[in-house]
């Protein structure tokens, strides 16, 4: 069974901007549900469990693509980790929202999230995620969820590791301070802008996704640092 991610780089749900993307990921629920209503499990984690931002998740997934919207609400103790397991047992596709990337990780491995999350993944169940939910399942992450009050400080943090490499989500936002930092470790990254995202087949990227934005693969070499955009590239348009 194939094991896919798909990461993308930021834009927000609420105003649709992503909403390109949304439909390649709806297909791809679609298929897996076959004859049966597709469905789809929002972990809002990075958020602290943010309703208006599942609402957002809802009135894409079911209002545009008739699918079954559900959340796994984990920080407050609002559900019990036996209801969240059978939600994860009928998702036929995972979207891991954005926020802080290190509170989520953590609080993933502290209540058992996270091992649900790699058996769904192990099964074949598609994993979706935007910003915090693209870049955490890289060895390196590129966030500012480390520092208390974010601001413009930026750091290279350790992922999940099921993704060789480093990555940045926001690249279009971030690329300067970003390139400096890879420049100066002397190591290749992705950098994935606002509405672009990358499809991660059995932890090989296969394919880069543009709905306006575009995702960079960035080289070092000999003191300067090459950019290529990741192929090959869909356009979405």
């Amino acid at each position: 069974m194939d094991k896919t991610l798909i990461c993308i780089g930021g834009g927000e749900l609420k105003s649709k901007e992503t909403i390109k993307i949304d439909g390649y990921i709806a297909e791809k629920a679609k298929r897996h549900a076959g004859e049966r209503r597709a469905y789809g499990l929002f972990i809002p984690t990075a958020s602290h469990d943010s309703m208006p931002y599942f609402n957002s998740f809802r009135k894409t997934y079911t209002s545009v693509y008739d699918i079954k919207a559900d959340v796994a609400l984990t920080v407050y103790g609002e559900m019990s980790i036996d209801r969240i397991r059978e939600k994860f047992q009928k998702a036929d596709f995972i979207y891991v929202g954005g926020g802080d990337t290190l509170f989520m990780l953590d609080h993933w491995k502290k209540t058992g999230v996270l091992e649900m999350i790699r058996e769904a993944y192990e099964r074949g169940i598609l994993i979706c995620g935007l910003s915090a939910g693209a870049i955490c399942w890289f060895e390196n992450m590129y966030t500012d969820s480390e520092f208390s009050g974010g601001g413009d400080k930026y750091c290279i943090c350790p992922g999940l590791g099921w993704i060789k490499g480093t990555i940045s989500p926001h690249y279009n936002v971030r690329l300067l301070d970003f390139d400096e930092k890879i420049l100066y470790n002397n190591i290749d990254a992705f950098g994935l802008e606002d509405c672009s995202a990358i499809e991660v087949v059995n932890g090989k990227i296969i394919l880069s996704i543009s709905a306006s934005g575009r995702a960079f693969s960035l080289h070092c070499h000999e003191g300067r640092l090459v950019k290529e955009i990741v192929l090959p590239e869909v356009v979405l348009s």
